[in-house]
């Protein structure tokens, strides 16, 4: 095999691997969000099918599987069928940049590859803005294809959201850019290792945990989790944009939404808390198998942010639509330029203050 061919293989054998392990955490996702919201209501949650409702994710996946796939008489058939897969791809093509582990490169048959990032580029932060906006259009188009009132108004409430807290959670990536003078994910992380307060929400000159909290409850937004969930608001809109959806076609929403909760995740984690680097320098475990600490360690913080998902859908009731919009343009945005003004005040004249 000639060594493009190898590397392709390689490249291949990542993709599927990563592609697997969010799938299963989508998996897990879906029974963890019921039994942590049955602690928090003092309830059992799932407990039918399998010990204790574990296998109550497989039962949902099979029952989607074979449900009758539903297209309206009045829909536009083709954007209807495409737009749940306009909504799943850009989810899923953000984890290329996404760094699991070190930047190490690993010698297999000769050929030399690195195993926890499939792409490393200089621009990993624009890549996922801009595929992350994509991603709205699948929503907007499912809610104008499915001819129906309540979708259409779903999918506008989405666009009209999405294009609001993008726009902060863009600012708020912004103050960290400066701080590590790269938008790759990889040197990023690599400039936040060492003790935890060089982590970016802790790091000198300026931390930034105004930027943090943007980040995240914008992130919560753009993924129209509770309080933000106005698009698919039940009480209001029976199920918002994919309100006509059944089958498979409702699955790849649903893979959507928990795909993108695990992406901003990521990327909160990285941007804010280190990412893999752990809270003190190098590891405990030997130098051969220290990337497996490093691993452990993203792995905790990315659980930590999706545990946060859960908590504020147990916690807090939807906001109304004048006030979720009004929050992100007079509250949101102008905590976000504030914090663009300070950090670079701050880079500029404390230069070296930040490794």
């Amino acid at each position: 095999m000639t060594e493009l061919g190898v590397k392709v293989a390689f490249a291949l054998g990542q993709i599927a691997v990563v592609l697997a392990v969010v799938l299963l955490t989508v998996m897990f996702l879906t029974l963890a969000e019921r039994k942590v919201l049955g602690w928090m209501q003092d309830r059992m949650g799932p407990m039918e099918v399998g010990p204790y409702g574990v296998l109550q994710p497989i039962a949902d996946g099979i029952k989607l599987f074979f449900k009758e796939d539903i297209v309206p008489a009045g829909a536009n058939k083709l954007m209807f069928s495409m737009a749940p897969i306009l909504a799943l791809v850009p989810a899923l093509i953000g984890f290329a940049v996404i760094p699991f582990g070190p930047s190490q490169t690993v010698e297999l048959f000769g050929y030399q590859f690195k195993p926890f990032v499939i792409s490393d580029i200089n621009i990993g932060i624009l890549y996922i803005l801009a595929f992350a906006s994509i991603g709205a259009y699948g929503i907007i188009l499912g809610g104008w294809a499915s001819n129906s009132k309540y979708s259409l108004l779903g999918g506008l409430r989405s666009a009209a959201q999405i294009i609001s807290y993008e726009l902060n959670v863009g600012l708020a990536i912004v103050g960290v850019v400066l701080l590590a003078g790269s938008l790759s994910l990889v040197k990023i992380t690599e400039a936040q290792s060492g003790w935890f307060w060089n982590w970016f929400v802790l790091a000198a000159p300026f931390p930034q945990i105004f930027a943090f909290v943007v980040y995240v409850i914008s992130s919560v937004a753009e993924t129209n989790r509770v309080p933000f969930d106005l698009p698919e608001a039940e009480s209001e809109l029976v199920a918002g944009f994919f309100t006509e959806y059944s089958g498979m076609r409702f699955a790849f929403y649903f893979l959507a939404e928990y795909a993108n909760m695990i992406l901003v995740s990521c990327i909160a984690a990285i941007l804010f808390l280190g990412g893999w680097n752990a809270p003190y320098p190098g590891t405990i475990l030997p130098a051969n198998i220290g990337w497996i600490e490093n691993i452990a360690w993203f792995t905790v913080k990315v659980y930590f942010f999706l545990f946060l998902f859960f908590w504020l859908r147990a916690t807090l009731p939807r906001l109304r639509y004048d006030q979720l919009m009004r929050f992100g343009w007079k509250v949101m945005l102008p905590i976000a330029l504030g914090n663009i003004v300070v950090t670079s005040l701050a880079a500029y004249f404390f230069p070296g203050a930040n490794p």
